[in-house]
């Protein structure tokens, strides 16, 4: 396998992870207008999970950095 089709093979698992936090952050939003405005602690639950899934991505992305440095340099 050639250095191009490893690297092109990073950049599907880097759209599939940003595909990924964009369907679940949104889906997550879009349930969480259905919450009472008086339920606090509910929002806060939906507000943690959109930042747990965004912040996941920022670990998968530094994960996929590491492979595309090892791919290129060794």
């Amino acid at each position: 396998m050639t250095l191009g089709w490893k690297l092109f093979a990073v950049f599907l698992a880097f759209l599939t992870v940003l595909a990924t936090v964009i369907v679940v952050a949104f889906r997550e939003r879009r349930r969480a207008r259905a919450i009472p405005q008086d339920d606090l602690a509910a929002q806060q639950a939906a507000d943690g999970r959109v930042l747990a899934i965004v912040f996941g991505a920022i670990f998968g992305g530094m994960m996929l950095t590491l492979l595309v440095a090892w791919l290129v340099f060794f």
